[in-house]
């Protein structure tokens, strides 16, 4: 039975500070590079944000739509507006509170759910309330907090000029990534009532295999980037398109609108330049390795070119030791992927038998099937 505890919600508290202090983060490292004159790294921050903040915007206002069709449309205006000034999110995070804190906290009380709702509909709209918020989060990440890492990294590299405005973009950069990627799969865990709780041990093990594979391959990223600025945009371009081609054939079924579907697959070949996950909820085994196996041939010889051309820059940037980390974060993070799909990884993610239109799952219903069916990042 799926269930919103208090643990759930303390995560949920903290990531609302996280995205907080994350918008002020941006903003004060983006005013850092224009009053230094570096205009277009500046310029650059706020681009990633803004187009990660648009389109978090656009889903969550189509879903709202979906979920609230037939009811008040004047509700649905002021629903609207909210997101044209990019609050959308904040609504959402309401909700959350909301329904986290009767899911939580308060759930025995009679007075806080009506008399005819089932007795599981608070954990169940905590539950999928916070399953939205993550998904946008996921998102988020990917449009805009690993590519302002890669940003950050490479101008480390580029300059070797120490501020600590740097290293507090890098530090959130990876607080982002480590919450929204385990929050995802608590959130996987919670949504879907057959499977097994996302314990400690999994977590870091998780947490682990994303943040080594995405740091081992952003650092090979800003090595070509290093030698040309041109390469690595025909690269990042080239696994985009491998990736929004892969997507289409898979004929996903997230959103129901067309124009909505093909905005969502293009995000996916996003995300895919930097991770890999099943959006069809298939065994991966292929894929996934097919996926690493190309990250780490692409790393190699990256390095390798670095090594045979002996390129100026080599000394500036201690060629030795950013090799060195490439090499240690991608061996760790497939051997931390291997014991996560080996030991703690669910077989299947939906049993369609099992689902139910009733919040209490009694045997033999129907379930209305959702958003997280269709999207299911591993």
């Amino acid at each position: 039975m799926m269930k919103f505890t208090k643990q759930n919600f303390i995560f949920l508290v903290g990531g609302i500070i996280i995205y907080v202090v994350d918008i002020g983060v941006d903003f004060w490292v983006a005013s850092k590079y224009f009053c230094q004159g570096q205009y277009s790294w500046s310029i650059l921050i706020l681009c990633f944000r803004g187009l990660s903040s648009l389109i978090t915007q656009i889903f969550s206002y189509e879903w709202f739509k979906n979920d609230w069709e037939g009811t008040n449309t004047g509700k649905l205006k002021w629903i609207f507006l909210v997101h044209v000034f990019q609050c959308g999110i904040f609504i959402r995070y309401w909700f959350a509170l909301k329904y986290g804190c009767q899911a939580a906290f308060k759930q025995n009380s009679t007075r806080d759910a009506s008399e005819t709702d089932p007795p599981n509909f608070i954990q169940k709209k905590a539950v999928d309330v916070v399953t939205d918020i993550n998904m946008l989060r996921v998102f988020k990440t990917f449009l805009e907090t690993t590519p302002q890492l890669f940003v950050q990294i490479y101008i480390l590299m580029e300059h070797g000029k120490n501020n600590i405005y740097q290293y507090a973009a890098i530090i959130m950069s990876f607080c982002g990534i480590s919450i929204s990627t385990v929050d995802y799969q608590i959130s996987l865990r919670t949504s879907l009532p057959d499977k097994a709780e996302f314990r400690v041990l999994p977590k870091l093990v998780y947490l682990f295999y994303k943040l080594l594979t995405i740091t081992s391959w952003i650092l090979s990223i800003s090595l070509i980037t290093l030698l040309s600025v041109g390469s690595s945009v025909i690269l990042l371009i080239f696994l985009w398109i491998c990736g929004f081609t892969w997507v289409l054939k898979q004929h996903t079924t997230f959103c129901k609108s067309k124009k909505m579907e093909y905005l969502y697959r293009t995000v996916v070949g996003i995300i895919l330049i930097f991770t890999f996950f099943n959006i069809k909820g298939r065994k991966t085994k292929v894929c996934i390795s097919i996926y690493y196996a190309t990250h780490t041939v692409v790393t190699l010889g990256i390095l390798l070119v670095y090594m045979l051309w002996k390129p100026s820059i080599i000394k500036d940037i201690h060629f030795t030791v950013v090799s060195i980390l490439t090499i240690l974060s991608l061996v760790l993070g497939i051997i931390f992927l291997i014991v996560y799909y080996r030991h703690f990884h669910p077989t299947a993610y939906c049993r369609p038998q099992a689902y139910s239109d009733e919040v209490d799952g009694e045997a033999g219903q129907r379930v209305e099937i959702g958003r997280f069916q269709n999207f299911i990042m591993q």
